[in-house]
């Protein structure tokens, strides 16, 4: 995989088609995100994860095998897959379930503190070492939360937690790609990890289920398009530019959901959310930088 990467990333205009796939693709996400928003209005956010899995599968099994030939649908760890789709349906309740009380922009900037929860498990659990630096980006990181949050202030809301909780699991999602055989390739955990997400949240969604309104299928059509298109396009952008290059442009989520949230809902951030929100950027991308230049101390 590193020797493809390198190659790929050395091609005439690779850097620029990485960086305009990774904008695209977060743009797709944003999108994917916005229309779970409006969902959340009628239905369960189970009900919507579970519809999203299932219309996104088989595309995502087609692109899968497009791109990485028919090995990568095959498993060597199934369990580990399993435990992976268990945590990502966590994830995305908690992050859906969010969309009902807090503006889009809110949840999505709360959710970028992801990296740091990482860096926290990686050195006390893992027993990674970690230098005073990231350390230092990581305080910057959690203090922009608090500063969009204000526990103990009167506009504080328990929900604002849920980004929060989010951001953990995502980080113990990301974290359990280790479980993985290193065999496998990243279309294969795209494939397992939408079909184990459909699988589990098939289990409890007989419990939440209402029936779906014709005009609504286009929504969860749409849903299923742009998760899927936004996580290969994000997957090709890190093969086709170094992660330094556009691992930064993750953050231009934000900028989407605060359009996003602007044009559908008449949302608007606050000056101590757009703050919090520009300090939890700044740590990250100095994290993303350092882990490039200095090995992560």
């Amino acid at each position: 995989m590193h020797t493809v990467h390198t190659a790929l990333s050395k091609a005439p205009g690779a850097y620029m088609q990485g960086i305009l796939l990774m904008i695209a693709g977060v743009a797709c996400l944003s999108a994917n995100d916005a229309i779970a928003k409006a969902l959340t209005a009628d239905y369960s956010p189970l009900q919507i994860l579970f519809l999203r899995n299932v219309i996104a599968l088989p595309f995502t099994v087609v692109i899968a095998v497009l791109m990485g030939g028919p090995s990568a649908l095959r498993s060597h760890r199934p369990v580990a897959h399993l435990l992976r789709g268990a945590l990502w349906v966590s994830a995305t309740m908690m992050f859906f379930t969010s969309f009902i009380h807090l503006a889009l922009a809110e949840a999505t900037a709360l959710i970028f503190v992801a990296p740091f929860f990482i860096t926290l498990i990686s050195a006390l659990f893992l027993g990674e070492k970690v230098g005073w630096r990231r350390w230092l980006a990581v305080l910057a990181g959690f203090f922009g939360v608090l500063v969009i949050i204000r526990p103990g202030g009167a506009t504080f809301q328990l929900i604002s937690l849920l980004p929060v909780a989010t951001a953990l699991v995502y980080a113990l999602l990301m974290l359990s790609a280790r479980w993985v055989d290193p065999r496998e390739s990243v279309w294969t955990l795209l494939v397992y990890l939408t079909c184990a997400g459909a699988l589990l949240s098939g289990l409890i969604v007989p419990l939440v289920w209402v029936p779906v309104r014709s005009g609504d299928l286009w929504l969860f059509a749409g849903i299923a398009m742009f998760g899927t298109a936004g996580m290969t396009m994000m997957t090709q952008a890190f093969r086709r530019a170094p992660a330094v290059v556009v691992a930064p442009l993750d953050y231009t989520g934000l900028l989407w959901a605060t359009l996003f949230g602007w044009v559908l809902w008449r949302e608007r951030l606050d000056m101590m959310t757009i703050v919090g929100a520009a300090l939890i950027i700044a740590s990250g991308v100095d994290t993303i930088f350092r882990e490039k230049r200095h090995g992560g101390t």
